[in-house]
């Protein structure tokens, strides 16, 4: 299936990448205890979050290992509603993923060596105690418009894709990500595929900040020009599916 761009007079065109960064990601998403948005974590998932750290600050500990960030989730939109995801309700999985854990390594054959770890295990395995549904992706970086800073306050997007056609997902991300660039002021982002080899319910998790606050972000993008006549058009046209989860960084 080629790649088709509904309503190209918009002049959004591809954005303008940076090379891929060489480093491997391990992402992992768990449905633990959804909240909604601006109320307090529980005691339970509170503890979650420290046995997590524990688990985290051993992996930092490492020399293949960049980077370890914990995610709470602070909103999910409705993805099931998008024609694609809604038509595959029965084969698509749902990324109900109110905790997330990002490790980022110095080269996907080094995702590989922490994956096997005794640090790793620990932390999948405390999350998948609390989880009632979890899911892993061993990945590279395929497109990247500028690194994301994971220190700061702000909001934070983990966006699952799923499609019929993997290639035609990836050249549309170019597109919708100018859109987002330009409508959303976003100027970060790094697109995430699995590994030759591995297996993911997702063709690609693309990861990305903004500084503002929730309500500001989601507004934004609800109410800018073009998301439903350029975004979600061109997803139901190429037959893609995106499903974003949107978090606050925990540690």
């Amino acid at each position: 299936m080629p790649l088709q761009i509904v309503n190209p007079e918009a002049g959004y065109g591809r954005v303008e990448l940076a090379d891929p960064a060489p480093s491997g990601y391990l992402h992992v998403g768990g449905h633990v205890r959804p909240r909604p948005p601006f109320m307090p974590m529980n005691r339970g998932k509170l503890e979650l979050f420290r046995r997590l750290h524990r688990c985290a600050q051993r992996l930092r500990a490492r020399g293949d290992v960049k980077r370890v960030s914990l995610f709470d989730a602070l909103a999910m939109p409705p993805f099931a509603r998008l024609p694609y995801v809604r038509d595959r309700r029965e084969s698509v999985h749902l990324p109900r993923f109110d905790v997330a854990v990002l490790v980022e390594t110095a080269s996907p054959e080094a995702a590989h060596e922490v994956r096997g770890s005794a640090p790793y295990h620990a932390l999948r395995d405390e999350l998948a105690t609390d989880a009632d549904d979890t899911h892993e992706l061993l990945g590279r970086n395929a497109r990247r418009i500028g690194d994301v800073e994971r220190t700061r306050r702000g909001v934070y997007l983990f966006n699952h894709f799923v499609a019929d056609d993997a290639d035609v997902a990836l050249g549309l991300w170019d597109y919708l990500a100018a859109w987002y660039v330009r409508e959303t002021g976003l100027t970060n982002s790094v697109l995430m595929v699995p590994e030759a080899g591995e297996k993911a319910d997702y063709v690609a998790i693309n990861h990305a900040h903004w500084d503002e606050g929730l309500a500001k972000v989601m507004l934004r993008q609800l109410t800018s020009p073009g998301f439903g006549a350029f975004v979600r058009a061109n997803l139901d046209a190429n037959r893609v599916g995106a499903m974003p989860v949107l978090y606050r960084l925990v540690a």
